[in-house]
């Protein structure tokens, strides 16, 4: 598991500034030198976000350009900020903070809360369903286990969408929640839940922000305190931010613009969380002088791999399918994805585990094999059959790497060597450092050779092996290096949560695998009822289930599997069918209805923004999508098509009106100038001008036939026609 590019896992600090823009593309270097103004980056998966945003942001700090402390990127998860402030630490920009929005939010409303509240902050918990069964036993309403689960979930999206209990049912309805009882028992239950907290000085997790929000909202003093120490946001996965975050982080920008935003409308998978890309779609439209950057050159996937990904989202419909980026591998050639049916689940699950025998005793490491699944309550199936065959797996997911208790152990014995090696006999014929660490972990349980079978002892003795690995890349990477080093190493990974890799196979659900990849991915139990998953009844929650397929897709490197069950149970009725997500994808199955979305998918290139400075400042491209027809999608060739932007035979909606008077106009400007009519504005121009309406330059800019010199001429006169106005007079001659 690694990012989604590959590099050493510990390569030299960058020489200069301009060396930290070694090794990027065109378009991850326009994002790495983008460090004023608004910037959008739409980034494929696999193609290197991470990379260029980290390279961004330590260019701009090398350079003198940015101030490390005044620089805040915010993610999702800690492992991801934990990979970002590895990654800045290595390109010399230490010091930035990079931080979960959560953990960046809960470190204000520790520092503000004295000052705006008074008093100590209440006590944060880390788990609400306890709370929940509380407030439901002081309702008088029974939940049954999955029912206390769901109603968390229904609390955790009312807050993350700024709803309040009285507000619950009808915020619901209209946002068709699939709810586990009558909306006003869930309402009821919300507003106890919030008096248990108040009762018991308790606040949780969402809570962070309210709270962070309310008193950067009321306390403008705090706000501008916030404001002057951060100048620089950088947010990734914004394709994933709630209401609640994206309002947090309208408070810390203030009246300013300095904000980068990375995301992926077609990753977007937990929307039933709150989440929504509307903000990354709408980013230009807010930000209208902003800079947007495709990156679409895929460095992590096979050309087959990729196909399968774009074959899933070619078919897809909605808002983020219209803004979908067709990715382009930049690897060579691998195998065909497989396909595979299988009678029942266990036998499934065996084919599996024989594959991934067979690959293991190949060569293949057993930490680049993933076996990627729908639901955690398939895993079971999986783990036995691993067991069986005596494969090392490893639970994504399951207890933190730093938090196991063989870790924590080696990391004490580790310190001790460090402090009081002089003294320790084991360390007398320890000649450099992977040979001490080897030394030190073998009184913990380490030997040379992987103790049979699996479990317990077994997934101990993988741990403290992946710590002997990490020795061994460390020194290799750093010559000369101490135990002492090596220790302050481990520490800086633990508070990053920046594991080494574990050797074993990678168990993990579809939600869980985001932001991760293997050279091979299993793709189990892809049949309907699952993939989709039942319970996805409308076409946006159909559209989110393909959306997660795709991710499962592109987290393979080389080779995927991809396979389906008949019947849940040995000798069970036959009854399941794959996914109709592969229908015209996989080998043997009819080709699913052509799509013939406006827009189709979007390239690699950058698009200025345009500013206040007229008609010069429009934005421009540095490579141009495929010109479709906005009627029926299909690609257009024919120039005359292309300047009408639809087919010729396609139905038009022009205004006839409108296309009179810019006729008519057009009359009068080559008289005045005397050159021929089609010399102002060709018909297929005017046609299209009188189709599109536009109401300001930036749209009147983008219909083909109006360039920057007829822009800067006629561009007032032609807007003033479109509004219904008389365009100014002008003088003979002009």
């Amino acid at each position: 598991m690694t990012a989604a590019t590959h590099s050493t896992l510990f390569p030299q600090t960058p020489g200069s500034p301009d060396a930290v823009l070694e090794g990027l593309d065109p378009e991850q270097r326009e994002v790495a030198t983008a460090l004023h103004g608004p910037v959008c980056v739409l980034a494929g998966a696999g193609t290197g976000k991470t990379r260029a945003i980290t390279h961004r942001i330590a260019y701009g700090v090398r350079a003198g350009i940015l101030q490390p402390s005044s620089v805040l990127a915010v993610t999702f998860t800690n492992r991801a900020a934990g990979e970002m402030r590895g990654r800045l630490r290595q390109l010399g920009a230490a010091g930035v903070q990079a931080r979960t929005f959560h953990s960046a939010a809960l470190r204000q409303l520790q520092y503000f809360w004295p000052k705006a509240v008074g008093g100590s902050m209440p006590r944060l918990v880390d788990r609400k369903v306890q709370l929940v069964a509380d407030a439901a036993a002081a309702c008088r309403i029974r939940l049954d286990r999955g029912e206390l689960r769901d109603v968390t979930g229904e609390i955790e999206w009312s807050k993350v969408t700024q709803t309040v209990p009285a507000d619950y049912p009808l915020a619901a309805a209209k946002a068709g929640r699939d709810v586990p009882r009558a909306p006003a028992e869930i309402a009821q239950l919300y507003a106890a839940y919030e008096d248990v907290k108040r009762d018991r000085a308790v606040i949780d997790f969402e809570d962070v922000l309210l709270l962070t929000v309310a008193i950067l909202q009321d306390r403008h003093d705090i706000a501008e305190q916030v404001r002057s120490q951060y100048q620089h946001f950088v947010v990734d996965e914004y394709q994933d931010v709630s209401p609640l975050q994206q309002r947090l982080l309208e408070l810390w920008l203030g009246e300013r613009d300095n904000l980068c935003v990375v995301g992926d409308a077609s990753q977007t998978i937990y929307s039933f969380t709150g989440a929504t890309p509307d903000h990354l779609l709408d980013f230009r439209t807010r930000h209208p002088g902003a800079t947007v950057v495709k990156l679409v050159r895929d460095y992590r996937s096979t050309p087959q791999v990729v196909h399968l990904a774009n074959g899933l989202l070619a078919q897809a419909r909605g808002r983020a399918a219209d803004h979908r980026l067709e990715l382009v591998s930049q690897r060579k050639p691998g195998p065909e994805p497989g396909y595979t049916e299988y009678p029942d689940e266990p036998a499934e699950a065996e084919g599996a585990a024989r594959r991934i025998r067979e690959l293991i005793d190949s060569g293949v490491r057993a930490s680049e094999i993933a076996v990627l699944f729908r639901t955690n309550s398939q895993s079971e199936t999986y783990e036995q059959a691993l067991a069986d065959l005596g494969v090392p797996y490893q639970l994504r997911g399951a207890e933190r790497f730093f938090d196991r208790p063989e870790v924590r152990k080696a990391g004490v014995a580790l310190r001790g060597a460090a402090r009081f090696g002089g003294n320790d006999s084991l360390l007398d014929d320890a000649v450099d450092l992977p040979s001490q660490v080897r030394a030190v972990l073998s009184g913990e349980g380490w030997t040379t050779e992987p103790p049979a079978g699996s479990g317990a002892v077994r997934e101990r003795w993988e741990s403290l092996a992946a710590l002997v690995n990490l020795a061994q890349d460390f020194a290799a990477a750093r010559p000369g290096a101490t135990l002492s080093d090596m220790v302050a190493e481990l520490d800086e990974r633990a508070g990053a949560q920046h594991a080494p890799t574990v050797e074993g196979v990678t168990l993990a659900s579809l939600h869980s695998a985001k932001g991760l990849e293997w050279d091979v991915v299993f793709l189990v139990g892809v049949a309907e009822g699952m993939m989709p998953i039942t319970y996805a009844k409308t076409d946006e929650q159909i559209e989110e289930e393909r959306r997660l397929l795709y991710v499962g897709v592109t987290r393979a490197r080389e080779h995927l599997y991809v396979s389906w069950a008949l019947s849940r149970s040995p000798g069970g009725r036959p009854s399941r069918r794959p996914s109709r997500f592969l229908d015209g994808l996989r080998p043997g199955s009819t080709a699913a209805a052509a799509r013939a979305a406006v827009g189709g998918a979007g390239v690699g290139g950058v698009e200025r923004g345009f500013t206040s400075g007229g008609p010069s400042a429009v934005r421009r491209r540095t490579q141009r999508s495929p010109a479709r027809c906005r009627v029926c999608g299909r690609t257009l060739t024919d120039a005359g098509e292309m300047k009408l932007m639809r087919c010729e035979d396609c139905p038009s909606d022009m205004d006839e009106g409108l296309y009179e008077r810019l006729r008519d106009w057009r009359a009068v400007q080559a008289q005045r100038s005397g050159q021929p009519a089609f010399c102002v504005f060709t018909d297929k121009t005017l046609i299209a001008i009188a189709e599109a309406a536009p109401d300001d330059e930036g749209e009147l800019a983008r219909i083909p036939g109006v360039g920057m010199r007829k822009l800067n001429r006629y561009g007032a006169d032609v807007l003033a026609i479109c509004a219904g106005r008389e365009p100014a007079a002008e003088e003979d001659g002009n």
